[in-house]
């Protein structure tokens, strides 16, 4: 068994964490801060083929497989989860079922602006009332000549605010079954769509909305694949992009534990350096032990999706662990930096903030149990 990365891989690192380092971390405070997005970093992204990591060269994409995309995730969140998070919403799950399911005019219309930034995509799936339960979804689709007419909410949409286009679940049939929800893509701003940007305790770089859908008419060509029923394509998506938000998780726990190892390293107190504390000294090693762990799950996961061997269930184990460790380490990172911990001069609280998102975001840890514990027939 071989588990060291390839030379392209190592190189996509490498190029990821400088341009991180250069580009996003200098920043990344100043947005945190006001709740704002910069749009041109989509650009810069699609500059560098970022936006287009997971996708084949013969549709437009950069031909890097899954184990690549978790290394731009896992550099960009190291730098900033935020900034990692709007990206993650548009080049994943606003674009990958467009590429697995639309037909060739809707991929001609909509993947070229996604992969080179000057388009910005978001996933409306999430409801006021429907919680993690999809099945419960209740914004509604209904059939009309030439097109349909939907009507309804979505919360928690990231990236809604800046979006130039967005994939909407909507239910097609009445019946509480998948065959009855299916995707459109939608075109913004429309005025029967009323987005509302949310303030948020964590990734408040990232812009998240609040959407009311009244009486929006779409035609025809608006249904993904031009076919009703596309749950299966939600569901897929959603499980392969339980690994990439994974190695999200990593990169913040990576941050808080090199955070904490500067920090002890530097402070001070009766004359010797925090980190000689072995109390100090064990909850590092702790979160570098982790972490570890952490990394190996995340990455065979990866490796599952690119040899079509992904299980809902590993996808679960994956975000469930690697989350619940970015939850951790940045609590320990604050304890080890006691007082400057909720100090905004410090990352480690931004780290905290953003790590908790990733326990209640794409499927409560509560939920992944739930996913691991069904296929242990339990």
């Amino acid at each position: 068994m071989d588990f060291s990365f390839t030379e392209e891989q190592e190189q996509v690192r490498d190029m990821v964490a400088r341009f991180a380092a250069d580009e996003i971390a200098p920043i990344a405070r100043k947005h945190d801060d006001e709740e704002s997005f910069p749009r041109e970093m989509f650009r810069k992204w699609g500059e560098l083929g970022l936006l287009s990591v997971r996708y084949p060269v013969e549709d437009g994409g950069s031909g890097m497989d899954k184990i690549s995309d978790c290394i731009v995730r896992e550099e960009l969140s190291y730098a900033s989860q935020a900034f990692a998070s709007s990206w993650s919403a548009h080049t994943h799950l606003g674009i990958w079922p467009i590429w697995k399911a639309g037909t060739p005019e809707q991929k001609a219309k909509y993947l070229p602006g996604a992969f080179d930034g000057t388009k910005i995509s978001a996933f409306g799936l999430s409801e006021p009332r429907g919680g993690s339960n999809i099945r419960a979804l209740s914004t509604k689709a209904e059939k009309i000549d030439g097109g349909w007419r939907i009507s309804g909410a979505k919360t928690y949409i990231t990236n809604s605010p800046i979006a130039d286009f967005m994939l909407l679940a909507a239910r097609t049939s009445p019946e509480l079954k998948p065959h009855a929800i299916s995707l459109f893509i939608i075109d913004l701003p429309n005025p029967a769509v009323v987005i509302h940007k949310l303030q948020k305790e964590g990734i408040r770089a990232s812009e998240t909305g609040l959407i009311h859908i009244d009486g929006l008419e779409v035609p025809d060509e608006a249904l993904l694949g031009h076919q009703t029923g596309t749950y299966p394509i939600i569901l897929d998506s959603l499980s392969e992009n339980r690994v990439g938000v994974a190695a999200n998780a990593l990169g913040m726990a990576r941050a808080a534990r090199d955070a904490s190892i500067a920090y002890a390293r530097d402070r001070e107190v009766a004359g010797k350096r925090i980190g000689q504390y072995q109390a100090i000294a064990h909850k590092i090693a702790d979160m570098d032990a982790e972490i570890e762990a952490a990394r190996w799950l995340v990455y065979h996961g990866a490796w599952l999706v690119d040899q079509g061997k992904l299980t809902n269930a590993m996808a679960a184990k994956v975000k469930l662990v690697a989350s619940e460790t970015a939850m951790r380490c940045s609590e320990q990172a604050i304890r080890i930096h006691g007082g400057a911990g909720i100090m905004r001069d410090y990352s480690v609280g931004r780290i905290h903030r953003d790590a908790l998102v990733y326990v209640i975001g794409e499927g409560t840890s509560e939920v992944q149990r739930n996913l691991i514990a069904r296929a242990l027939d339990l």
